[in-house]
């Protein structure tokens, strides 16, 4: 049985015939090679190409050593060509040629070549990748699995498996793995040895005990506001550490450019303006996220939150933190102006959807807690808490809509397009 991503597989089969190098972009093990070579090359042949007309190429593979030169490359599918029909050629791991830029805008001037290349390392995963095809590249970013992708390979959507999926998270390799002790070691040993590692390689990170720091940092304030200078004043008074507000602003921007974290900006929603900083930060996967702090520190409200973000961006969604200001009286009857919250700020084209996640909502003072932001609200978008555990979903009398969390993680995009 196959793990299925027809999002992916789809954008893929649309994007052929474009006259573009399509990219596929993503975080190191989340299935990109298996996407282009297994799913889109069976469908490819059910559409009847003929297999030599699909030219691939595992640059990883030692036995592939001599095409890593651009020469040796380019002569190599050159010499499999002809004016006969379409060819498609899929390259994996093609930031281990030289100048492979210029390797990719070469076959932009056959006619009858489609390209497509992966690449997993720091090298080939910063977000600028498509500028060094000189504008003629089509990035399709793939991210880990959902739970929705889980659930269907699984056949179970259970409250153990949202739990599972919480805590180890939608890695191809950590899905398809039964043992909960390999799970561990096998997210222990990609955090450190390959997503780190090729931030170290590439931008020759010398002080990498305080990169090292820096994530488990990160892992440990995922949902909280923060940002370098608040960073660093926690490496001095906890680490014993002086790195700089520079430092540490440039070794965030390097573990965004390997898309193991995500910055969410503050958006104050009434004066329709960003809010420079403090920021929020979230794990592309969560699994990694845990297994960085040894699996101690799960609190099911944040990692809740942290899964809710990626399931908004993996379908499409830009996603900012919400901010209203309202004024309370206080004790001696004067008033103050108070700062209100909304989790998310759902963006996609001309629609809007302002997202609360709550763990919990057990008591009526957790329920004004989550509800007060959303009832600053009244420029007539949807607003929605997500609510754990058995909480029916339902509309109350005030137009929120209150989903269960179940019910959100099989069909995201029903609540983001129409009503309950």
């Amino acid at each position: 049985m196959e793990i299925r991503r027809d999002k992916y597989l789809d954008l893929l089969i649309h994007s052929c015939g474009n006259g573009l190098i399509k990219v596929i972009t993503g975080m190191r093990r989340c299935g990109k090679s298996y996407l282009l070579f297994t799913l889109f090359k069976n469908y490819l042949i059910k559409q009847g190409v003929k297999e030599d007309h699909i030219i691939g190429v595992n640059l990883e593979n030692r036995l592939n050593k001599s095409l890593r030169d651009p020469d040796a490359l380019l002569q190599y599918i050159d010499s499999r060509l002809s004016s006969d029909g379409q060819y498609y050629v899929m390259l994996d791991e093609v930031q281990m040629v030289s100048e492979f830029e210029d390797v990719l805008n070469s076959f932009l001037s056959i006619s009858n070549v489609d390209v497509f290349v992966t690449g997993s390392n720091a090298k080939f995963l910063s977000k600028d990748v498509i500028t060094e095809f000189r504008g003629r590249g089509d990035e399709i970013h793939v991210r880990p699995l959902t739970f929705r992708e889980v659930a269907d390979f699984r056949d179970d959507y259970s409250q153990d498996m949202i739990r599972e999926y919480m805590l180890y998270g939608g890695l191809p390799q950590v899905v398809l793995e039964n043992d909960v002790n390999k799970k561990v070691s096998y997210l222990e040993q990609q955090m450190e040895h390959t997503y780190l590692r090729d931030i170290k390689e590439r931008y020759e990170v010398r002080q990498d005990s305080d990169l090292s720091e820096l994530v488990d940092i990160m892992a440990s304030c995922v949902g909280g506001l923060t940002n370098p200078p608040k960073i660093a004043d926690t490496f001095k008074s906890v680490k014993h550490s002086s790195i700089s507000v520079d430092t540490i602003r440039l070794y965030l921007e390097y573990m965004e450019d390997a898309f193991v974290l995500e910055r969410v900006i503050r958006y104050d929603i009434k004066g329709r303006k960003y809010i420079d900083s403090p920021f929020k930060y979230y794990f592309e996967d969560l699994g990694l996220r845990n297994a960085r702090l040894g699996f101690r520190q799960v609190e099911p409200t944040h990692m809740m939150e942290n899964m809710l973000y990626n399931e908004l961006r993996a379908i499409g969604m830009k996603v900012d933190v919400g901010q209203v200001f309202t004024e309370v009286k206080i004790e001696d009857g004067s008033r103050q102006r108070k700062t209100l919250e909304i989790d998310f700020v759902c963006n996609r084209g001309y629609e809007r959807v302002y997202i609360q996640s709550a763990y919990a909502m057990e008591t009526e003072e957790k329920r004004d807690q989550e509800l007060a932001s959303l009832r600053k609200l009244r420029d007539g978008f949807r607003r929605i808490v997500i609510v754990n555990g058995i909480q029916p979903t339902y509309m109350n009398e005030e137009g929120v809509y209150i989903i269960n969390l179940m019910d959100f993680l099989r069909d995201p995009e029903k609540y983001m397009e129409e009503r309950v």
